[in-house]
């Protein structure tokens, strides 16, 4: 179990959503956090309720990850937990144009591979770091009309589970989170596949931010806020056919709605 009381934690995408959401649990469980986000209003509004230090900037660029990891140690003294939160939606399928593309790789994925470059000397010399990636049920599954989240949230999957297989005998704790609607603005602008895939069954940014929690105390990888998500990644290994006629019916679904 990560030991939340006392650490340092930093949180990327802290100024709404699941990011504040973690924070405000972390600071209720005693943790000591630095709230990162590109609104500099939005994080200082949860720094100041959470008790922490708002650090603004842009998580999906290497020199604002590595503003943000100076910043927080300098703060903190040590980086005890780095929740890599940060993401964004942007564009839908392969007319999506090339910046828009790029942005989701530096966002949704690069910033982990950037946190964690600057992280783990550090961590692997101690002996103990727990690094936590936001990415999504779209990572493990996917999300229809939203190609660029999807590849780079199976991007963001396959790296923490590789950071785990990697680094988890030297004591690297890897945590995924893989949530599919939560009631969050990026969910209200995902547009009509939101609606009909993922609305009925979203959920509060508090109830990702309990799952995490959990399973820290637990020492699972995958957080799975919602549990059905398990048996649709089972029946997409099982049976990969069978799981993509059903996206397809889904997709016609939406289609037919729009």
């Amino acid at each position: 179990m990560t030991n939340v009381s006392g650490a340092g934690i930093v949180i990327t995408g802290g100024g709404g959503g699941i990011g504040r959401a973690i924070a405000r649990r972390f600071a209720a469980g005693g943790g000591r956090v630095v709230v990162n986000d590109l609104d500099p209003g939005a994080a200082a509004a949860v720094a100041a309720e959470t008790g922490g230090l708002a650090v603004p900037g842009d998580a999906g660029t290497e020199q604002g990850v590595r503003d943000l990891v100076a910043a927080a140690t300098e703060h903190l003294g040590e980086i005890d937990i780095y929740c890599s939160n940060a993401g964004t939606v942007g564009g839908t399928g392969p007319d999506t144009p090339e910046d828009e593309w790029q942005r989701a790789w530096e966002v949704n994925t690069l910033a982990h591979v950037r946190a964690s470059r600057a992280l783990l000397p550090g961590w692997l010399a101690r002996g103990r770091g727990t690094f936590v990636v936001t990415a999504s049920a779209a990572g493990l599954l996917t999300m229809l009309g939203a190609a660029p989240y999807s590849v780079t949230k199976h991007a963001a999957a396959a790296y923490a589970e590789w950071l785990a297989a990697t680094y988890a005998h030297r004591g690297l704790t890897v945590h995924c989170i893989c949530p599919q609607g939560v009631r969050t603005d990026m969910l209200a602008g995902s547009g009509r596949a939101g609606d009909v895939v993922l609305k009925g069954t979203a959920i509060e940014p508090e109830q990702v931010a309990d799952a995490l929690w959990d399973a820290m105390a637990e020492g699972r990888f995958l957080v799975l806020p919602h549990p059905e998500v398990l048996d649709y990644y089972q029946l997409r290994a099982a049976n990969t056919d069978k799981w993509l006629r059903g996206m397809s019916r889904l997709q016609q679904r939406i289609e037919e709605a729009e």
